[in-house]
């Protein structure tokens, strides 16, 4: 691990003014689970590591009439733990307790979790100058595919490592970001930014930028929602398919759906053809099969991930059926 200046910040200001002033030589940090392995790795070498640990209230999780403020320094174990998240928001929870372990859920954060680099093998070893680090190739697209994209991932496959992300783009998540122009809020699907957008990034921050917290809206009393995730082992591993549904149903009829894809896609993959064939369909009238062939209707699975388009759609298919049934 090559030297860096660790600064620990006491208000968000002071961060986004290190974060702009040495754009390139500076990197945040919050649990470190994520970064640290990336300096371990020699995939980042930063001369000043910034620290959000001291910063007075981003780890605040309140609940409202107008729904939940979720600090970005949250720990993973506080989010699973909560009880109003486990109650309105069962899809966060679940989401939460499936990440890696105890040990890193303890200290592993809301912000890091969404803001966290690639899994991708080629992109973690120094021996490949792959896209994402400036070269002119993705080595996945010819070479071992196991856990990469088969839908939206064109000249970069690679997949998005968040479980949060996923049932937060389901719960309809807002992401509150602090920078140099001051405050700005946006749905939080908008804040990830995919190969086609910037191959070099994964969200839409900018130097100086700081997420500070995400909002949930108020929970509607017919809103039920469920997170499930496939992984090769019971713990510790990252999906390889998951899926956040949140529905609303009442007197018999779907009010409202959101079902979002992990693991498939660079961002979190919202299903937006079968949330449409939801809208206002009687719950008796409702084919979950149906839906979950939507869920993949545009896959395009590289050499070795062939399995993830049976693998989505089934999971798609139990997500609805749960969930109809719950709320019938």
């Amino acid at each position: 691990m090559t030297p860096f200046r660790y600064a620990a910040v006491s208000t968000v200001s002071e961060a986004s003014e290190m974060l702009r002033a040495d754009a390139a030589g500076s990197r945040l940090i919050a649990g470190g689970t994520d970064l640290l392995s990336e300096i371990k790795e020699g995939i980042v070498q930063p001369d000043t590591v910034v620290s959000l640990q001291n910063v007075g209230g981003m780890r605040e999780i309140v609940a409202g009439p107008d729904g939940m403020r979720l600090g970005a320094m949250a720990t993973l174990t506080e989010l699973e733990g909560h009880a109003e998240i486990r109650r309105s928001y069962a899809a966060l929870a679940e989401a939460a307790s499936s990440v890696a372990t105890p040990q890193i859920r303890n200290v592993g954060t809301l912000g890091g979790n969404l803001c966290q680099r690639p899994r991708c093998w080629y992109y973690r070893s120094a021996a490949f100058d792959c896209r994402k680090k400036g070269g002119s190739i993705c080595f996945a697209i010819n070479g071992n595919s196991k856990y990469h994209a088969i839908l939206g991932g064109g000249d970069c496959v690679i997949v998005h490592p968040s479980d949060l992300a996923v049932a937060l783009v389901s719960l309809r998540a807002r992401a509150t970001i602090a920078g140099p122009g001051g405050e700005r809020s946006m749905a939080l699907e908008e804040f990830f930014a995919g190969p086609q957008d910037d191959i070099m990034r994964e969200t839409v921050l900018e130097p100086g930028d700081v997420l500070t917290h995400v909002s949930l809206p108020a929970p509607s009393p017919n809103w039920r929602s469920v997170f499930m995730k496939a992984r090769e082992r019971q713990a510790q591993d990252f999906a390889l398919v998951s899926v956040a549904a949140a529905i609303e149903v009442a007197d018999g009829v779907v009010h409202d759906a959101r079902i979002t894809l992990g693991g498939v896609a660079p961002v979190p993959f919202r299903v937006r053809q079968a949330e449409e064939a939801l809208q206002g369909a009687a719950v008796a009238s409702v084919d979950p099969a149906r839906l979950g062939e939507m869920a993949v209707a545009g896959a395009r699975p590289l050499r070795d991930n062939h399995y993830k388009a049976p693998l989505a759609s089934n999971l798609v298919r139990r997500a609805v059926t749960l969930l109809l049934q719950d709320g019938a």
